[in-house]
This record gives structure tokens, C-alpha cells and sequence, in this order.
């Protein structure tokens, strides 16, 4: 994986959110890199360029980043498990 070249599939605001996107792709046997501009890990901002996140997959796995990011965005991911309501 070492020599692989790595493309940005996604921009996300913090490493919260980063970190939960990550984490979805890795569940699915991707490999994921993430990429913030230090001082907005020093600061913990999540807006604006110092807070923004890049999410990196190798360039043979874009296409499969793309599909999920794209299901997750279209809701295709929730979880339809019902909340017990004596909660």
C-alpha cells in the first residue's frame, strides 16, 4: 500500500465527522487517510479551511469510495433498527 497514490474523496467539516466517515469506509475493507491543516488540530476548528478534513482513498479504490459516500448521501445507510420506546 506503500506506493499506491491517494485521492481526495471527500471534505469534511472537523474531525468528528471525519472520523465517523473514516470509519464507514474502513468498515467496508477500504484504506482511508485523512488529512487536516495543523493548526486547526491544534485549535479543534471544524469550519472554515483550518477545520476542513480530506478523506483519502488509494486511487484503485475511488470508485468504491464514491459509491458509499453516494449512498450515504442518499440516505441508503441509515439504520432502520426501531428504538425501543419504553426508553
Amino acid at each position: 500500500m506503500d506506493n499506491l497514490d491517494y485521492v481526495e474523496v471527500y471534505s469534511a467539516n472537523g474531525q468528528l465527522e471525519a472520523d465517523m466517515i473514516r470509519l464507514m469506509l474502513e468498515a467496508k475493507g477500504l484504506h482511508v487517510l485523512t488529512r487536516q491543516e495543523s493548526a486547526g488540530v491544534v485549535y479543534g476548528l471544524t469550519i472554515g479551511p483550518l477545520g476542513e478534513v480530506v478523506i483519502l482513498v488509494p486511487s484503485t479504490e475511488v470508485t468504491e469510495a464514491a459509491a458509499l459516500l453516494q449512498a450515504m448521501e442518499d440516505g441508503k445507510l441509515e439504520n432502520d433498527i426501531q428504538q425501543d420506546e419504553t426508553m
